[in-house]
């Protein structure tokens, strides 16, 4: 019972601040709208017990890509009155995008109820005592076979780190 309370506690916020996220006109507000959808994604992980996917969200999702998001909206210098005339015609497009949106997903659930299962698959979960130690096997293929590409991986995000630092240096 307070699994069910916990998911669609986070499944809430998620939802509630991804539209919110969508519908602020200030990026800054935008942006810890998604930093709050990214935290609840996150305590989804937590309660998939998955823990590397909870910890990488946190700290990779959270904790960087968001801080580098808040540093570009601070140095890009955003012209507001410019983006609003901007987008202003778009607002057609966006309803003709969600209707369309709409539409699939309703047809999706329309052919669902012809399928010969009688509607959407429910699975069940597993318990959680049969289910293998998550991180233990992740660090374990990752630090094994996949230690040269995680090692690439990691220069190469070093070398674009060090890019973009020099790219938003000022020139004296």
């Amino acid at each position: 019972m307070l699994d069910k309370i916990l998911f669609y506690f986070f499944a809430g916020v998620a939802v509630a601040s991804a539209v919110l996220m969508v519908t602020r006109r200030n990026v800054v507000h935008s942006a810890i709208f998604l930093i709050t959808a990214l935290l609840a994604t996150a305590g989804i992980f937590l309660q998939l017990r998955a823990e590397f996917l909870f910890i990488v969200q946190i700290i990779l999702y959270v904790g960087g890509i968001m801080v580098l998001f808040i540093f570009v909206i601070m140095l890009v210098n955003l012209d507001v009155a410019l983006q609003q005339i901007q987008f202003a015609r778009q607002k057609w497009v966006a309803l003709l995008v969600a209707l369309a949106l709409a539409g699939q997903v309703g047809l999706m659930f329309w052919s669902s109820r012809k399928m010969p299962g009688q509607g959407l698959p429910v699975l069940t979960a597993a318990a959680a005592e049969h289910l293998p130690a998550n991180s233990e096997e992740v660090a374990k293929s990752l630090f094994g076979s996949y230690l040269l590409p995680f090692e690439i991986a990691s220069v190469l995000l070093l070398v674009a780190m060090i890019g973009a630092v020099v790219m938003a240096k000022k020139r004296t």
